[in-house]
């Protein structure tokens, strides 16, 4: 399964980047816990309130404007960042049968307003 979202944050690619790398912004919006040594072959673990954990693999790292992680259910997130009038094109594609980091883009928004 395939899912793909796009969203357009009012910030500039350099800012939603570090949103999207750094483990205490992570905490913001995706994971309660999330430990990321985000450059390629560098792990990142995200736990959830619930108990859940999650396993990746960086992939692949184009600062600030590409971040690939590989699950460790054999599903991939590709983020990719564009510099647009309005601020910022998020586009996440993500691969994978069990959960879909596409669909929590509305969290990252909602987080993104709160903190930005």
């Amino acid at each position: 399964m395939e899912v793909e979202r796009e969203i357009t944050i009012e910030a500039p690619p350099e800012e939603v980047w570090e949103a999207l790398i750094e483990p205490e912004r992570l905490e913001e919006w995706f994971a309660n816990d999330v430990e990321l040594d985000a450059r390629p072959g560098g792990e990142g673990t995200f736990r959830w309130a619930d108990g859940e954990e999650r396993h990746a693999v960086v992939r692949e790292v184009e600062e600030p404007r590409r971040l690939v992680l590989d699950w460790d259910d054999d599903g991939q997130v590709v983020i990719e960042l564009e510099e647009v009038e309005a601020g910022t094109l998020v586009t996440v594609t993500e691969t994978t049968p069990h959960f879909a980091t596409a669909l929590e883009l509305h969290a990252f928004v909602g987080a993104w307003t709160r903190v930005a």
